[in-house]
């Protein structure tokens, strides 16, 4: 009775702690079904309380292709979820502030996402034919300061091997946490920061826009989502 005692302070200081954590986050996927996100359906699918990427031998596309949140736009925002990853060469990532030039297929901000945990953590900007686009905006273990005319200025915040081997599962799921406060851009992995970037390229960054996830196109894999909450910032002037 007493080890209880003495634990149990400590105990409702973590669920505290946890909880506040969590505070104003909503989930924006229902673990139930696809409502509210919207992809081709020969890849896309609900499973296990998950969304579902999956391309095949059979059924690949020969490019990126999108699930897409349609209940609205973000700005300012943290956004969390749970990630997994398989196949050969799997490539996935999550969009933000983007847009859709096409259905089902998305431009813009990118966290990205690999098995083999090359560009975990990166900062990439998805090409469209629309617009000119700037690709690896800052690497996994890396702070990135792009100025107004596009130059960068490019520290190490860690080691990415070391980054990897510490936070990275590439059997199981994984926390990713992306922040975005006016022009500050953070992508987390299990609660450990893997890049920064303070985009000042006010010509090409983007401020605000949609919310998607990528099955890679031209190769075999699956990518699962679940647990993805978004907490809306107030705000910033960049």
């Amino acid at each position: 009775m007493r080890v209880f005692a003495l634990c149990l302070p400590v105990l409702v200081s973590m669920l505290s702690a946890t909880a506040l954590a969590e505070d104003k986050f909503t989930p924006i996927f229902n673990g139930k079904d696809l409502d509210g996100w919207d992809g081709d359906p020969r890849l896309w699918s609900f499973k296990d309380g998950a969304i579902v990427g999956e391309a095949t031998k059979d059924n690949m596309p020969k490019e990126d292709t999108f699930c897409v949140w349609r209940r609205g736009e973000v700005d300012d925002f943290v956004l969390r979820l749970q990630i997994k990853i398989s196949g050969n060469g799997a490539n996935s990532g999550v969009q933000y502030r983007s847009h859709e030039f096409e259905k089902w297929r998305v431009g813009g901000y990118q966290a990205d996402w690999d098995l083999a945990g090359a560009y975990v953590g990166t900062l990439y900007e998805q090409p469209d034919p629309t617009r000119s686009a700037r690709g690896q905006l800052a690497r996994g273990g890396t702070k990135v300061v792009i100025d107004a005319d596009g130059k960068k200025q490019v520290t190490k915040i860690g080691d990415l091997n070391d980054l990897i081997e510490e936070n990275f599962d590439p059997d199981g799921w994984n926390e990713y946490e992306i922040t975005a406060e006016g022009n500050h851009l953070t992508h987390k992995v299990k609660g450990k920061l893997f890049m920064e970037c303070f985009d000042n390229d006010a010509a090409k960054r983007a401020m605000s826009g949609i919310v998607a996830v990528q099955v890679h196109g031209g190769r075999v894999m699956k990518v699962e989502f679940k647990d993805i909450r978004l907490k809306r910032l107030k705000r910033l002037k960049p």
